[in-house]
């Protein structure tokens, strides 16, 4: 992503805090204002650039990329490995991807890594009905129409 772009989206999680061209190459300033948006994920974002010693424009790649979300990459396997590894281990019941652009990366991931779920029983094959109540095995709502 644009260098500019990915240093926006930093200041806008940091509060507005601009950067000057000197400090890209340095950590994060020891004082981060108070941002009017989501304060976790502002938590969040530090804490990363803390924990993980990063520049300023390492931590604008990776928020601009991922909004300070885990990020996996690798092969199908390796995915998928990755994925079935948190469903088992840490309590996830589901996830929710985000790609950095649609539709190739998207069809990549259902061409290729579903199957892989599927194989293993971590991806339905079939449907159980036809509606979201139905897949998520909720029973029927029964509604009333009242005439005058």
């Amino acid at each position: 992503m644009d260098e500019e772009i990915s240093l926006a989206f930093l200041s806008d999680y940091l509060g507005g805090l601009a950067f000057s061209p000197k400090q890209l190459d340095e950590p994060l300033p020891k004082e981060i204002p108070e941002s009017n948006g989501n304060r976790s994920r502002r938590d969040l974002i530090v804490e990363i650039a803390r924990r993980e010693e990063l520049t300023v424009r390492e931590l604008a790649k990776r928020v601009a990329g991922s909004r300070g979300h885990y990020i996996i990459c690798g092969t199908p396997e390796m995915i998928a490995d990755t994925l079935v590894s948190w469903f088992k281990n840490k309590g996830a019941d589901g996830f929710n991807l985000m790609f950095p652009y649609y539709p190739t990366l998207m069809e990549t991931f259902i061409d290729r890594v579903v199957p892989i779920l599927q194989e293993r029983g971590f991806f339905r094959k079939e449907y159980s009905g036809v509606t979201l109540r139905d897949h998520l095995g909720l029973r029927q709502k029964q509604v009333e129409f009242i005439s005058d």
